[in-house]
């Protein structure tokens, strides 16, 4: 029996409210992403925006699984080999850092999740077509979104194109269910096989956030408990969509002005 929820039309709409937030925050971050910045400042200014001018709560703030310590930053800041979950501090950006911002808003009880890649000052040729080719990999996936598919053909749409570049899909972080809860079902899986696992339905909503590395997927976890690195110390990149599944296929929900376009691929299957 599927735990999935399927949202109320208030549902979605607060959802859409919320993601729309969410996206705004990276947009208004983007110019700061510069050689000279430190990851912490980064934290402080969209904080401060979240709070100040949107009037939103930043989710990761004291977010507390079980079995962790509550995480101390407003966003996350994975920097080259990080995969995910970079604690915001000390370091300082430099050219050709590549850097993934994870920005999760609450607003009235519903959560807008998404991230992006940011390649500061002059990028490397390897850390540019990381970005590209995982970008492609989040963009196929969601092309598969449509009430009848599985959440199976995502994670094989996402691990063809990923591995057909010569990259790897790391295997214990996933997407996931989102709404008034940060994380709940589905786990949606970055691999896998077409035609398994959960069917999906109008009125599911779930992010899709492939990490792809430029090397091997093993990983090797920090001593804060967070931070998640490759464990051969290789590039690796993230980025990260909600998504509602809609009557005929799928809506975007983190969208916003300075949103970068989907791939012509994309574009030209619309």
């Amino acid at each position: 029996m599927s735990t999935i929820r399927i949202n109320t039309a208030a549902d979605i709409e607060g959802m859409r409210v919320a993601g729309k937030l969410g996206a705004e925050v990276l947009d208004y971050i983007t110019p700061f992403v510069k050689v000279g910045v430190t990851t912490g400042e980064l934290d402080r200014l969209c904080h401060e925006y979240m709070v100040n001018v949107q009037g939103t709560v930043p989710a990761p703030l004291n977010y507390c699984p079980p079995g962790y310590t509550p995480y101390p930053k407003a966003i996350c800041t994975s920097v080259n080999d990080v995969i995910c979950h970079g604690i915001p501090g000390d370091k300082v950006l430099k050219s050709g850092d590549s850097v993934n911002l994870d920005i999760t808003v609450i607003k009235d009880g519903y959560h807008g999740d998404n991230s992006r890649m940011f390649l500061v000052g002059t990028p490397t040729i390897l850390a540019k077509r990381l970005a590209e080719i995982t970008y492609e990999c989040m963009w196929l996936g969601i092309a598969q979104i449509r009430p009848g598919a599985h959440l199976g053909d995502i994670g094989h749409a996402i691990q063809q194109h990923a591995e057909k570049a010569g990259y790897s899909v790391v295997r214990e972080f996933c997407g996931h269910g989102i709404g008034t809860v940060f994380h709940e079902e589905p786990q949606v899986l970055h691999y896998g096989k077409p035609g398994t696992l959960e069917r999906l339905e109008a009125g599911m909503i779930f992010t899709v956030e492939p990490m792809i590395n430029a090397g091997r997927r093993e990983i090797r976890e920090m001593n804060d408990g967070w931070t998640i690195k490759t464990k051969d110390r290789s590039l690796s990149a993230q980025w990260e969509h909600t998504v509602l599944v809609t009557e005929t296929g799928y809506e975007i929900l983190t969208v916003s002005p300075q949103m970068p376009p989907p791939p012509a691929f994309i574009l030209n299957q619309a």
